[in-house]
This record gives C-alpha cells, structure tokens and sequence, in this order.
C-alpha cells in the first residue's frame, strides 16, 4: 500500500469527523432554524443508514486484519486425560490406571511469506471498505445539494408567482378603474380577472411544488416529522428573496392632455412590483478546470475507483499467498508433560522446532493459484472499466454544466429585455396607446423569462453538483 493512500485516508477521515462535530442532530434542529447546505449535507451523513453499514463494513474488516495478524502472536494448548485398564488371564489379574496432563506453547516462528500476504491482503479490502464508505458519503451529499437546489428553485418560483399576483391585482384594479371611467371595454376588464385567476392558480401549484421540494429535502436528509426550517442560498444560488411591495394611489382619478389623450390623475403606477428582480444579487464564478483537468482530479479523487484499485492489491496478495502454499510452516513450540500411572509417574519439559505442511494437496494449490490469477485479472479490467466510466461519466457532466453555463448571461440579457418591454407596453397602455392583448403578451413574457431563467439556474447548480460528485469531490 502507498503512504499517498493512507495519507488521503487519513485525511479524509479526519475531516469528516470534524465536520460531524459541529453538525445537526435530527432533535437539535428547532423551528424556525437556518441551515446551510453543508448543514444538510451533514445531518443526511448522520442518519443515512447506507453510510452507517458501509461503516460497519469498515469495523467488519479491520477485525479480519486483526485476525490475519493473530499468527504473528503465540498459541496456548493443554490437554489431560485418565484411562484405566483391567487385564485378566490364568496366572493374574491387574489393573493399570494412567493419569496424563501437558501444556504447551507454539508460536509461528516463519512462515515463508503466507501470514505477510494474509494480513496484507485484509489491509487492502479495509482499504477498500473506506473507500466505500467515502463512496456512500459522496452520494449522499449529492442527493441532498440536488434536493437542496430544488428547494432554492421552488422558493424563487413562488417568488416570482407571487409578484405576479400582484401585477394582476394591480392592472385589474386599474382596468376596473378605467372600465368605471368609460376608458376601456368590458372586455379588458374580464380578461384582467381571468389573468389574475390564473396568476392566483399558478401560485398554489407554485406553493404545492415548494412543499413537495421540501420533503424531497427532508428525505433526502432522513429526517421524519421535521419542524420548520429555512435553508440558506448557496454560492451558485443567491437570489434575491423578498418581492416588491405595490404602491398604488388614486387611480379612478383621470385627466385629458392638450393633445387630447386621456391619462390618470394624480396617479402613481410605480413598476416596483414588476422589478422583482432576481438578477440583483445573482454572481456566479465560471468554472475554473478544463474538461482534462477535471477528468485527472476524478481519477485521483473517485472512492468507487480508489476501492477498486486496494480491491486489486488485494487480490494481488491472495495470489501471493496461493503460490507460497507449497512452502512449509517453522513453527516453535515449549511445553510441558506431565503422567501418572500404577507403576510410575513421570513429568518434564520439552522444547523443539518444526517444519510442517498443512496437508498440501498440489494438484488444489495448482488450481488454487490458477483461481487467484484469473480474479487478479477481473480485478485488473474492472479498474480499467471504472476508468473509462468516469472519463465518459466526466465529459458528460462537464458538456452539460459548461453549456448550462454559457446559458446564465444570455439569459440574464432576456430577462432585463423581456423587462424593458413590459414597462414599455404597460407605460403604453396607461396612456392609451397599447392595448391590452400586447400588455399580456409583454407581462407573460416577462413572467416567463424569470421562470426559465430559476429553471436554468437550477439545471446549472445540479450539473455542478454532478460534475463535481464525478470529479469524486463533495
């Protein structure tokens, strides 16, 4: 085993600890808290029982090293017995009664390398099973940052929905208004309340959707009958949270310009409510690595592979110590006897080495090592395999999230656009000059713009997230 694997096992184990110190308990959490998405990554660490067995799988095989290594130390063994025997015939009759006992201590003394493949070998598969371990960690947390993003998304989604509620409300108070005043037909009016209706609509399945995001969340975290909470935006995922408020005054009242065009009096239509702007905050980094770049640090980083590769090492070490069956044991041993019969009784101590098989059959041993062979070789192609699947699991992730990402600005331009022309068309239809179809047209543009723009910022930050569990960092 190389010194850089146990390093990085160290290490990581380490920081893993570290990191559930300061963690979430399932009855910690109160009403009301603040969690961050390492906050949720953790508490999902602690009660996924897919990561408690793949720990067990770790205790399991650090017992067998200890087991592999119990030759290393010596054996203890007594044995005592009685045997009485009654002889006749036609001069005599006699009786014997034999009373033995003996202790002993062995100890291996070489074994031509079999106990050094032995412990070797379960060294490997522990290994192995930290890396699993890592594996399942790394999966978790995948799950919970891709059910965490879509809690962010859901919440922007009500947001922008409830902003739409009130655009409604406010150009169907304005509608009523100039309907009242003779401005404009009944037919506006009732599209208006149509429109809203459907404002209102959109923003329960908006709400319905969030709650659904939320116990994704929570499932993903393991958590059952969890109280309320808010999770905080991320990096990649900082919109702005609150929406504008409506600011309306005397609209009813109207007025007729020198130009003969009839407008509102005293009349303030503030497009605050149509600015709720999710770009203000929003900044994003681009992704620093290039696709090889990205590909090298998954073939350094990637558990499944890492327990793969000591998977190999390991069976590497059993065919080492299939070989070196035919090699014989040198065992020492100290004991001490002890007899008593009818006639006499005897006792002493007794020292000596040994050379010894255990049975060896060669024609098994031949087939034994054939055996380890052709799983060195499986063991050898399944490395080669994870690696071209993560090469190809890679390219894929880091197409996708560099396309997603291209996406962000040119999406940010629609948005600011899709703005402009609803103040525009909203400006337009104040005064008369637009009419209510091209209004629509421009809101639900706008509306629509925003939904696409929370859509992609989602698809960003999940293809972030799989690129990076590809890359095997969490």
């Amino acid at each position: 085993m190389k010194m850089a694997y146990k390093i990085r096992i160290y290490l990581i184990t380490a920081a893993f600890l570290i990191m559930s110190l300061s963690s979430y308990a399932v009855e910690d959490i109160e009403k009301g808290v603040t969690l961050s998405v390492n906050d949720c990554i953790e508490i999902a660490i602690k009660n996924s029982p897919e990561v408690e067995i793949y720990k067990d799988y770790i205790d399991l095989q650090s017992a067998r090293v200890g087991q592999s290594k119990a030759s290393y130390f010596p054996s203890i063994g007594a044995s005592g017995g009685y045997d009485f025997t009654n002889s006749e015939n036609r001069y005599r009759t006699s009786n014997n009664k034999n009373f033995s006992a003996q202790i002993y201590l062995s100890q291996l003394i070489y074994s031509f390398g079999k106990v050094f493949s032995q412990v070797k070998m379960q060294k490997f598969y522990k290994i192995a099973a930290e890396y699993d371990y890592q594996n399942a960690i790394l999966t978790t947390s995948n799950r919970v940052k891709s059910a965490y993003y879509g809690v962010l998304a859901a919440k922007a989604n009500v947001d922008i929905q409830k902003a739409n509620v009130l655009v409604n409300e406010r150009q169907y108070n304005r509608s009523k208004a100039f309907f009242e005043e003779g401005l404009v037909s009944k037919i506006d009016l009732v599209n208006q309340e149509v429109y809203l209706s459907d404002a209102k609509i959109s923003l329960v399945n908006a709400e319905n959707i969030y709650q659904n995001a939320i116990v994704n969340l929570n499932n993903a975290m393991y958590i059952t009958d969890a109280p309320d909470y808010n999770i905080e935006n991320t990096e990649t995922f900082n919109f702005k949270d609150n929406y504008a408020e409506v600011n309306l005054v005397n609209i009813a009242n109207t007025t007729t310009k020198d130009d003969g065009t009839i407008e509102p009096k005293d009349a303030v239509l503030t497009m605050q409510v149509e600015k709720t702007d999710i770009l203000e905050n929003y900044k994003f980094t681009k992704y620093p690595y290039t696709l090889k770049e990205s590909i090298d640090r998954a073939y350094k980083n990637r558990p499944d592979l890492l327990s793969m590769q000591a998977t190999k090492d390991a069976v590497n070490e059993a065919l080492k110590y299939s070989k070196r069956e035919y090699l014989p044991n040198l065992t020492g041993q100290v004991g001490y006897n002890w007899a008593n019969n009818t006639l006499y009784s005897t006792n002493g101590f007794n020292i000596g080495a040994y050379i010894s098989t255990n049975n060896l059959n060669f024609m098994e041993t031949k087939l034994k090592i054939k055996e380890s062979k052709v799983q060195l070789d499986i063991a050898k192609k399944n490395v080669d395999m994870v690696k071209k699947n993560i090469y190809f699991e890679v390219q894929s992730a880091y197409i996708n999230m560099i396309q997603l990402e291209k996406n962000i600005p040119l999406m940010q331009t629609k948005v600011k656009q899709t703005l402009e022309n609803y103040e525009l068309a909203d400006a337009r239809y104040e005064v008369g000059l637009g009419n209510f179809i091209e209004l629509q047209d421009a809101k639900e543009n706008y509306n629509n713009a925003q939904r696409d723009y929370v859509q992609n910022i989602y698809n960003y930050n999940v293809a972030l997230t799989n690129l990076q569990t590809a890359m095997g960092e969490k």
